[in-house]
């Protein structure tokens, strides 16, 4: 592994497989590898590391001094990394997008059916995700396009996005003005998935790709060039409402976008957070992979946990509340709890991020639960969830 200039780190297997992407059957020459690694920025005092290891993966050519590169990559690593594409990582060779790898902690639910329909049938249909936060939109995408083997383009939607971060500009490298395609570009000419995440945190800017969501192409007017979707190439889109404002003032820098724009998307799924037994399911299943057997004890630790966060989201619901407990916070206490083996500890650590009343309250709601444990709790108790009950319960 090395370290690039930003002081991040690249393995030589992403080095060589985004070069063998991009530049596959060509005859390069060392010089040649030599300038793809500066233009990725990779350490100079690595990159002769990286050329002489290269160069052994390459099919030699008959003429001297040029190899090969493998039309697949042979590179050890056959699946790379999702590139997450934010507002301050601009548009690079870096930038590419391949093969998730598969959660062996995944359970599927909700939507997934729906989305590994539209993938697997490689027909362009638009889909548009909303929902809570913390209620795996962007990952039913990310495993069913693993689940699949098909390459996912995910693209970290701001309202800083614009044009040449989706589709693509210019980027001066060695004193020389290059072109470099965008994610939206790449996904198409690859017949890839490109998941628009967090949609309506975007700008008008975002219009720049009206014609894409049509299915058309898109004219690249900076170069003169005229690009079509290739066959298997569709679109999601996730987002924290419908485009239409954040009417629960939870999700800050969300707006409108064009009625134009989400007409666009044919399909429109809400996704809610799973039932109890799905939730346990998926507690489980990390439990017994990620930190041991899955006993009795650790039944009941998950079961707390489920219901403790139902509780707080069907108390938000009811507007007892302003906050809740998703399932990504639940693993992150079971991740936590991995670390430090007590589960109140662990649910401390990780509510501390709502306001004081609050953590303390779901503290306390918390070792409620745990002491009725498996007891069925009678109507009057305060854990009821009643609007009135509820909400008089988390202000005391």
């Amino acid at each position: 592994m090395v370290k690039t200039s930003k002081g991040k780190s690249m393995k030589f297997e992403k080095f060589f497989s985004m070069i063998s992407q991009e530049h596959a059957g060509e005859e390069v020459s060392r010089k040649d590898l030599r300038k793809f690694a500066e233009e990725l920025d990779i350490d100079s005092e690595q990159i002769e590391k990286f050329l002489r290891k290269a160069v052994t993966l390459c099919d030699k050519s008959p003429k001297r001094g040029l190899y090969v590169l493998p039309k697949s990559s042979k590179s050890p690593s056959k699946k790379a990394e999702i590139a997450n594409i934010s507002e301050d990582t601009k548009v690079t060779p870096e930038s590419l997008a391949f093969i998730p790898e598969v959660d062996k902690n995944y359970i599927s639910w909700g939507h997934y059916k729906t989305i590994e329909k539209i993938i697997e049938s490689r027909v362009f249909h638009p889909l548009f995700i909303t929902g809570l936060s913390g209620n795996g939109k962007t990952m039913m995408v990310e495993q069913s396009c693993a689940n699949l083997s098909r390459e996912l383009f995910r693209v970290n939607i701001t309202i800083e996005t614009d044009e040449d971060d989706l589709l693509g500009g210019f980027r001066l490298v060695n004193g020389e003005t290059v072109w470099f395609d965008g994610p939206v570009v790449k996904a198409m000419q690859r017949g890839g998935v490109l998941l628009l995440d967090e949609i309506d945190l975007a700008s008008n800017k975002i219009m720049c790709i009206q014609s894409v969501l049509e299915g058309k192409g898109v004219f690249l007017k900076k170069v003169n060039r005229w690009v079509k979707p290739s066959e298997g190439f569709t679109i999601f889109a996730t987002a924290n409402t419908k485009g239409q404002g954040d009417e629960l003032g939870k999700f800050v820098g969300t707006g409108f976008l064009n009625e134009a724009f989400l007409e666009r998307f044919p399909i429109t799924v809400v996704q809610s957070y799973p039932s109890k037994s799905i939730e346990n399911k998926i507690l489980r299943k990390f439990w017994k992979n990620q930190i041991g057997q899955l006993d009795e004890q650790a039944e009941v630790i998950t079961e707390n946990l489920v219901e403790w966060a139902t509780i707080t989201r069907d108390s938000f619901e009811n507007g007892a509340i302003n906050d809740l407990i998703t399932t990504r916070r639940l693993i992150s206490i079971l991740q936590t709890y991995r670390i430090f083996g007590s589960v109140e500890d662990s649910i401390k650590l990780t509510v501390n991020r709502f306001d004081d009343i609050t953590r303390d309250s779901f503290v306390d709601l918390y070792k409620k639960i745990s002491e009725v444990e498996e007891e069925e709790v009678p109507s009057e108790d305060p854990l009821v969830v009643e609007s009135g009950e509820t909400k008089a319960w988390f202000e005391n």
